[in-house]
């Protein structure tokens, strides 16, 4: 759509690394504010993400490698292309590394897990809802094809391989819709007080929903596996984690209640 932010002869600035850049930064201010509310040291939090950041590129990458396998090794050219370098991977398996790294590092400098995971969540939803306006603007990331009045024609040849001239539905926005809207809802849920792994467990359960549905509308050539791509798979897995976080932070209220009716009879 608009791929290139600045050209000038053969130099240009990626609009898409722009963006991401713009993502990363204001998803750490978000998280820093939040981090200071909870009382978290911020320099061991600037470096968890700084952290998170390298290891969610690599783990990106590499699930992209997985994800397409059989064509890196029926031509494993592919792998040192400079379309294969910009891209930016699989969104899933950025995520899983960043929050390896997260755990390991957490535990290492011994920050309470549940409330710094707290602090990052809605750090990260706004992050990537400015991250799609950047998958717009290089047309990867692109839907499948409607007659609806909103969808979209790419027509630049400088977008990714995406279909040119025909009407799309515009997947990263409605992508970028749903983290803004999921960002405000755990913003305020951490602002109005909360137990501990509440926010990131509405976060996985939020955003994998929303990932979910937003799958039917995407076009790729994703492995199915039974009726579902291995994205939905995976977005169904960290729901079910999601709500198992959700869930054992009732836990304790429930065995506070049962106690305290012990005690009165």
């Amino acid at each position: 759509m608009f791929p290139k932010l600045i050209s000038i002869g053969t130099f240009y600035i990626p609009t898409y690394g722009v963006l991401v850049a713009l993502g990363f930064l204001a998803g750490l201010g978000i998280t820093l504010r939040l981090a200071r509310r909870a009382g978290l040291p911020p320099d061991k939090i600037t470096n968890l993400a700084v952290y998170c950041a390298m290891a969610g590129i690599a783990g990106a990458k590499l699930f992209m490698f997985l994800f397409d396998l059989g064509d890196y090794l029926r031509d494993p050219s592919q792998i040192f292309t400079m379309e294969t370098l910009q891209a930016a991977g699989v969104f899933h398996g950025g995520f899983i590394g960043a929050f390896l790294v997260a755990v390991l590092y957490i535990r290492r400098q011994h920050l309470p897990g549940f409330p710094t995971m707290d602090a990052f969540a809605p750090g990260v939803a706004l992050g990537q809802a400015i991250g799609r306006l950047g998958c717009f603007a290089a047309g990867c990331c692109w839907g499948r094809e409607c007659d609806l009045p909103w969808g979209v024609r790419f027509r630049s040849d400088a977008a990714a391989p995406v279909p040119l001239d025909k009407t799309l539905h515009p997947a990263q926005l409605y992508e970028s819709a749903a983290d803004l809207l999921i960002f405000g809802i755990l913003y305020r849920q951490f602002h109005r007080g909360h137990r501990a792994g509440t926010v990131i467990g509405l976060y996985l359960v939020l955003y994998s929903s929303a990932r979910f549905v937003i799958e039917f509308f995407r076009a790729h050539e994703q492995a199915l596996i039974g009726p579902f791509s291995i994205t939905q798979w995976i977005a169904l897995g960290l729901l079910a984690l999601g709500v198992g976080i959700l869930l054992r932070g009732r836990r304790p209220v429930a065995m506070a209640g049962e106690n305290a009716a012990r005690a009165q009879a």
